[in-house]
């Protein structure tokens, strides 16, 4: 009982954490002095962002992604510990829970700053002067 109690509250928190890791909101701070294109920066942010996101890949599937794998490598990290205690099926599913918030949470911070790099590019190479 207390693996699949481990396992789900592991889950809700990875739940939590991938909705943390999102690109929803975030825009680069742009400077519009001395800027000649300053009368396209509204443009440039909505097609620069969009670029941005098909650089990245959009950061909950990659978060997705990231859980998966990390929860099967945890698995199986966790049941060879486990079994050496004496609990495979409960080692599988600590390690699962474990792995699958380690690389979902990677994975996610990873595509949020591909996605923030590929806006900041964009912009620039668009002429603006990007502060951050």
């Amino acid at each position: 009982m207390k693996g699949k109690r481990f396992t789900y509250l592991a889950f809700m928190a990875l739940i939590i954490l991938s909705g943390c890791a999102s690109q929803s909101g975030w825009r680069p701070t742009v400077d519009p002095y001395n800027d000649p294109r300053a009368a396209y920066i509204n443009q440039d942010l909505v097609e620069c962002e969009m670029l941005a996101k098909r650089v990245s890949g959009y950061t909950p599937e990659e978060t997705a992604k990231g859980a998966l794998v990390g929860g099967a490598i945890g698995a199986a990290a966790g049941a060879a510990i486990g079994a050496a205690t004496g609990s495979p099926g409960q080692g599988a599913a600590i390690g699962a829970a474990a792995g699958g918030i380690g690389g979902g949470t990677y994975k996610g911070l990873d595509a949020e700053q591909k996605y923030k790099d590929a806006y900041i590019r964009c912009m620039r190479q668009r002429g603006h002067n990007v502060l951050n």
